[in-house]
């Protein structure tokens, strides 16, 4: 169910980014088209977090430090271009027109993906 949740959330954020930032687009004709690429990108993008965003911060950790972690927001930009790149090998209708719009997506998708987590009960809730 916590996968599902998360692709979800990705998939809002996804939206939310595409919505607010221009040089982002989902090329689909009809509503249920845009929901079905939506999640499919959630999906994608969080199989792209899971397994790339591991090892770069592992082998980039000096630079994570020496920045003292604003190298992840070039990072985030570009795990958000790769996504890109994959979506349009797979055949979905996902756009990016360059780093600036990554990277002003990748702090919306980090803001609302945050802020989505906040308001949804988590493993550290009360409940039994």
């Amino acid at each position: 169910m916590s996968i599902i949740i998360r692709v979800l959330i990705n998939a809002v954020a996804l939206g939310a980014a595409v919505f607010l930032i221009d040089g982002l687009n989902v090329g689909t004709t009809s509503t249920s088209e845009a929901v079905i690429a939506y999640i499919a990108l959630g999906a994608l993008f969080g199989v792209v977090n899971a397994v790339i965003k591991p090892i770069v911060k592992t082998v980039g950790c000096a630079f994570y430090i020496l920045t003292l972690g604003l190298i992840s927001l070039v990072v985030n930009a570009l795990l958000l271009l790769l996504t890109g790149w994959l979506a349009g090998m797979l055949g979905l209708a996902f756009t990016i027109d360059g780093f600036w719009p990554a990277f002003w997506g990748a702090i919306v998708i980090s803001v609302v993906s945050w802020v989505l987590s906040l308001l949804l009960p988590g493993k550290d809730s009360d409940e039994d």
